[in-house]
């Protein structure tokens, strides 16, 4: 069967049943819980295995006088009925070894049973229980359509759990989660069909089998544990006609009271104990586990549905619209690609094309067609799977076989693949193998391929394309990048102003309240809104925001904090950097910074409630308004006990110093420090820290005999340049 069959298939059946896969999953969930929920009171009797009807009836008939019914449910909780030596009427849960009640039963709550309606059947009774029934069918169909097309995605069962290829979160969520969350669903969506199908006329025809046994037959007590018991319904009077009836796991058996002697016996069909098993998969009744896993898979459906219609709704964003048509278009841009994201390159270049004067035509590489104008065939090819076609690209070698062109046309092929899968851009060279055999066709480049969708070697097909035909088409990266997506939306609370003799400015925001962040975490920001992320290290101030920025001239992120003015918004994301935040558990600390890698520092110094001892080297090239700041920020610190010292050092002044001379006068202070477990945190310029690692390094041969090195390994060198 074609790709395209199952995942037209999988997808008219999603959106037939998601409404009402949306209800059976909110129920679901609830109804999970509340089996968990039942089996947290204390009233399990964990050995019935060990127990026999022959140890435990004399000890109920001893504390009850008269007993009605005993029941043993899938919680394993011993429930009896009768009155108890004191004359009071008993309905409680019981210890069957001491008859020791233990707890009263509880009645389901109004919206448990509600809920249980609603999932059982829409509240439509038996015409709802069968369309529920109904959706499990389907849901049934949806995953197997659905493993259909993990299969042709992963191409056989053996790369069933290989690395699957991140084109956007909702589509790797959607397969990553699918294929652990296939099973449960599976047996989730069985169980609720035959549960389902258990109930209507179809079972009708299995009747319990009675067997005539012989009366010679007795029935013993002691090899029958509780374990297998369901239910014993106890003689309503010492009649000899009133028997106790036996209901267990695969039978049910009427006994004489006074001789044990069996008088009849009824064998359940299979379908009770499947029908059992059902019901203890599709609830999750017996198993807290199990349960859980239930859950799970429900907020899984959940997703599933949320993330099949975005995956659906993404490549809709990509519909093909064309202001020439393929008869009066030369450029012919055709496309192969699975979730719509090779269409942005092809539209990209579309454009450009337009946009200089050219006619440019755009397809998927199913529409191929004659084109009376052709002069240059352009194919963007994305892979399927391990080297196989796209869904909108099945169909074009056997077309390509039976419809030539015209006239001449020039073709190149670019290959869109993975480095994840083994054959690498495997249908491209396909394609550019068979256009190489066609009459009219001629190659303008040799295939060329795009790993992961990088715009940067995307770009290196553009200029090789551009020199052939001599026509101009942008290379910068950005311009074929997706924007990025997930960004917060941060408040600018202050910010300096720089001089002409100091180009750093400090810039405050604030972030979203519910933003989780520490001093040595990095913003990301987007100044050409592409995927080149130019990161920033965090320092928290006050619960905001601090960044310590230099301008440069043509410096396209400093450029765009230094034009924000307070009270406009700037769109970024935080990146954690878990291993360059202020160590919780050392006795010293020394942190040694220039320029404005002085800003997570701060920042940390702030955060120092354990009032750890902490040394602050930083080199500058002059005094300015801006260092100023930061000494004074320095004393106040000291003053608090946050900090132990501040050492500054100015390269450019008078008596011009480093911040590696400041190490060399403390070398001593820094071989302690290595010694007795401290750490040293660097961040700034890479040229500085190779510096400053060189000093280091110089001191441990000297003084200790190992290197930095060995200090590095134990987590005691911390970096953070650039």
């Amino acid at each position: 069967m074609t790709l395209s069959f199952w995942r037209y298939t999988h997808l008219a059946l999603a959106v037939f049943s998601s409404l009402f896969l949306i209800f059976a999953a909110l129920t679901g969930i609830i109804l999970g819980v509340d089996a968990i929920q039942e089996k947290i009171p204390a009233y399990q009797v964990q050995n019935l295995e060990t127990i026999s009807l022959a140890e435990a009836l004399p000890v109920l008939q001893k504390n009850y006088t008269e007993i009605t019914e005993l029941r043993i449910d899938h919680r394993q909780f011993v429930t009896l009925q009768g009155i108890d030596n004191d004359g009071n009427d008993v309905n409680a849960y019981i210890d069957p070894q001491t008859g020791k009640i233990l707890g009263k039963p509880q009645k389901k709550s109004d919206f448990i049973q509600w809920t249980t309606a609603l999932h059982r059947s829409l509240f439509l009774h038996e015409a709802g229980r069968f369309f529920v029934g109904f959706i499990s069918f389907l849901l049934v169909i949806i995953s197997i359509s659905g493993l259909a097309l993990l299969l042709k995605r992963q191409k056989s069962w053996r790369y069933f759990f290989n690395k699957i290829v991140k084109d956007y979160l909702a589509q790797y969520y959607h397969v990553f989660l699918g294929r652990i969350a296939l099973v449960p669903l599976v047996l989730i969506a069985l169980t609720g069909v035959y549960l389902t199908l258990e109930k209507t006329a179809l079972f009708e025809s299995f009747e319990p089998n009675e067997s005539n046994t012989p009366t010679t037959a007795t029935f013993d007590l002691k090899k029958i544990s509780l374990a297998q018991v369901k239910k014993i319904e106890f003689p309503f009077s010492d009649d000899e006609e009133d028997y106790f009836i036996f209901e267990l796991k695969d039978r049910k058996i009427e006994v004489n009271q006074y001789t044990n002697k069996i008088s009849n016996e009824v064998l359940f069909p299979i379908t009770t104990a499947i029908q059992t098993l059902s019901l203890d998969i599709h609830t999750g009744r017996t198993n807290v586990l199990w349960a859980l896993v239930l859950i799970l898979t429900c907020f899984g459906l959940l997703y599933f549905i949320y993330s099949g219609f975005a995956m659906t709704f993404k490549r809709r964003e990509n519909r093909i619209k064309n202001k020439y048509s393929a008869d009066e278009s030369t450029f012919i841009l055709l496309v192969g690609s699975e979730n719509g994201s090779t269409f942005r390159f092809a539209i990209a270049i579309q454009k450009q094309l337009i946009a200089q004067g050219h006619k440019a035509f755009i397809s998927e590489l199913n529409a191929y067609q004659v084109y009376p104008k052709a002069e240059h065939l352009l194919v963007f090819a994305a892979t399927y799977g391990l080297g196989e076609a796209t869904h909108n690209a099945s169909k074009f070698s056997g077309m390509l076989s039976k419809i030539g062109q015209k006239n001449n046309v020039n073709f190149t092929v670019i290959g869109f693949g993975s480095y994840a899968y083994p054959d690498f851009c495997g249908f491209a060279r396909q394609l550019d193998a068979l256009l190489e055999k066609q009459p009219w066709a001629s190659r303008l480049l040799e295939l060329q391929t795009v790993n992961d969708k990088s715009a940067v070697a995307f770009v290196n097909w553009v200029r090789l394309w551009s020199d052939k035909t001599q026509i101009a088409l942008a290379t910068t990266p950005s311009l074929y990048n997706q924007p990025p997506k997930g960004l917060q939306k941060m408040m600018v609370l202050d910010k300096t102003t720089i001089t002409s003799t100091d180009p750093t400015f400090i810039l405050t925001m604030r972030p979203n309240e519910r933003t989780k962040f520490q001093s040595g975490d990095l913003l990301a920001i987007y100044p050409n809104n592409d995927n080149i992320e130019r990161l920033y290290s965090i320092g928290k101030h006050n619960g905001n925001i601090q960044l310590s920025v230099k301008l440069h001239p043509e410096g396209l992120g400093s450029g765009l904090l230094y034009h924000l003015n307070p009270g406009e918004l700037l769109k970024a994301r935080i990146i954690s950097n878990e291993n360059f935040h202020l160590p919780k558990k050392t006795p010293q600390v020394a942190f040694i910074s220039n320029g404005t890698g002085i800003a997570p520092f701060l920042g940390m110094i702030e955060e120092n409630k354990t009032k750890t001892e902490i040394y602050l080297y930083s080199g500058f090239r002059m005094e300015t308004e801006t260092t100023k700041h930061y000494q004074k920020f320095a004393t106040e610190m000291m003053q608090k006990k946050h900090l132990k010292s501040f050492q500054i050092a100015y390269s450019r002044e008078q008596n011009h110093c480093y911040v590696m001379d400041l190490i060399e006068q403390d070398a001593n202070f820094f071989i302690n420090l290595l010694m007795h477990e401290g750490i040293i945190m660097i961040c700034g310029s890479l040229t500085m820290q190779q510096d400053v690692e060189k000093v280091l390094n110089k001191f441990c041969l000297a003084n200790t005999g190992t290197t930095l090195e060995h200090h590095k390994q134990k987590g005691q060198i911390l970096t953070d340049c650039y």
